[in-house]
């Protein structure tokens, strides 16, 4: 319950009324394993998952199996909540676990039509569901600024300008390790991390892992200016 009472899907409502809640939108878990696909391309869903436990990436695969990471979703954060609500829309992206995870998958429909019981709280789930898809396009608007950037270093500083906004700090962690954030950026591996001990070198950052620190202002890099 502790997870779901810090989702932004049930912002305001009691213990009580969540689980109302469940009820009527019929609420069922599923667990699996890393790497499993919890979502296919090409499928029709009337479902959308909620995290309760672990980590997922939304992606997209190319005819030859390159793979982009469009997201990755940790605890108490949704996805499919848009192919859901769609009837008939296939899936253009798969969702995968990216570690064990635990879904409690939610049916949309019954989020819009009110039940027999005629809950209170169907008004307060809409209002919530459209916070989550109005920040998820901010997300997607903030992803584009780093692929409209020409070069790889350019795409390397912009997004680790965003990660390290977001954390109010020059010392900051990003949800990706080497690979993935790769695939997020859409550029090759041995391409960034050669770029990376380039600017390593240049004194502009350090690393360990997935940690990263600032270490030097850009001059002229508006990115970087918080």
């Amino acid at each position: 319950m502790g997870i779901l009472k810090k989702s932004t899907l049930f912002e305001g409502n009691t213990e009580e009324e969540i689980e109302s809640m469940l009820k009527c939108m019929g609420a069922k878990r599923a667990t699996y394993g890393k790497g499993n696909y919890i979502f296919n391309e090409g499928q029709t869903i009337h479902e959308m998952g909620l995290i309760l436990t672990g980590k997922v990436q939304v992606i997209k695969e190319d005819f030859w199996g390159n793979r982009t990471i469009l997201a990755q979703l940790k605890e108490g954060e949704l996805f499919g909540e848009t192919y859901a609500y769609v009837e008939g829309m296939r899936l253009e992206v798969s969702v995968l676990a990216s570690e064990k995870t635990e879904i409690l998958f939610l049916d949309c429909k019954k989020i819009l039509h009110v039940c027999p019981s005629s809950c209170q709280f169907h008004q307060r789930a809409v209002k919530n569901l459209l916070k989550i898809m109005a920040e998820k396009n901010l997300q997607l608007s903030e992803k584009i600024t780093y692929l409209s950037k020409r070069t790889t270093r350019e795409k390397i500083l912009s997004f680790l300008s965003g990660q390290a906004k977001k954390a109010g700090s020059y010392n900051f962690e990003i949800p990706f390790n080497r690979q993935e954030m790769a695939d997020y950026l859409g550029v090759d591996r041995s391409a960034l991390s050669k770029e990376l001990g380039k600017l390593k070198r240049e004194s502009i950052l350090t690393f360990q892992k997935n940690r990263f620190s600032l270490t030097k202002e850009l001059s002229g890099y508006s990115d970087s200016d918080f």
